[in-house]
């Protein structure tokens, strides 16, 4: 399946309104919206939802974490062979509830393109770019951690964290796609990440927690027509 730019990645975390039943759910409503906007959207479910979400729906489903590990003796870990066979196309990498050290990201990166799934790797500053950049994810999303649901978004209070990560990134690899993350919540959030340079956005509370998620993802497919 492939993911095509500009995407948002709707990551569905803990939540109730995105677990299990409610997972499936969601999944079919950012589906609706991408066939009816022709904007690529995927999920980020939890582990035990992506293969009954992978059954049902059409768009790009991703793992919200894979561990730096081989097939063997690791109780408890998630192993990338795993995701795959359930059905994920890719994974979320050093998420900032999920953090790994800079060698365990790029055994990661390395261990998910062993078996061809799309690496996602966020970033929390511009500051480790450059070396992130360096291990040749496929993608990656600049989300300052103190500004995780908010509803406070990172493309408008600080664009230059946005702007210096997209030109880090893109200084080593041209190839990276850059997403943004952190706050996201309205459509001119989007629409100023866009105009940043970056590729796409990376969202959570501002899809799952929302009212009306299929109006909120409406409104963010519409705003990147504009762009």
């Amino acid at each position: 399946m492939n993911v095509r730019t500009p995407f948002v990645l709707v990551n569905f975390k803990t939540y109730l309104q995105s677990t299990g039943k409610n997972a499936l759910k969601l999944a079919k409503i950012a589906e609706k919206v991408s066939l009816e906007t022709e904007i690529c959207i995927g999920v980020a479910p939890q582990y035990v939802d992506i293969p009954k979400i992978t059954k049902e729906v059409s768009i790009p489903v991703f793992a919200q974490h894979v561990d730096p590990i081989s097939p063997g003796r690791n109780t408890g870990h998630i192993l990338a062979e795993a995701i795959k066979e359930a059905g994920a196309v890719g994974t979320i990498i050093n998420h900032s509830e999920r953090r790994l050290k800079l060698t365990e990201i790029e055994k990661v990166i390395k261990r998910v393109a062993e078996v061809k799934l799309i690496s996602l790797v966020c970033i929390g500053s511009p500051r480790l770019s450059r070396k992130i950049a360096g291990f040749h994810p496929n993608m990656v999303a600049v989300e300052p951690p103190e500004l995780i649901e908010t509803g406070i978004s990172v493309s408008k209070v600080k664009p230059e964290v946005v702007s210096r990560t997209v030109e880090l990134v893109k200084s080593v690899d041209p190839k990276i796609v850059v997403l943004c993350g952190a706050g996201v919540s309205t459509g001119d959030d989007v629409e100023a990440a866009l105009k940043l340079g970056t590729e796409g956005v990376l969202v959570a509370s501002g899809v799952v927690k929302a009212k009306d998620p299929y109006k909120v993802l409406l409104e963010f497919a519409e705003s990147i027509t504009k762009v």
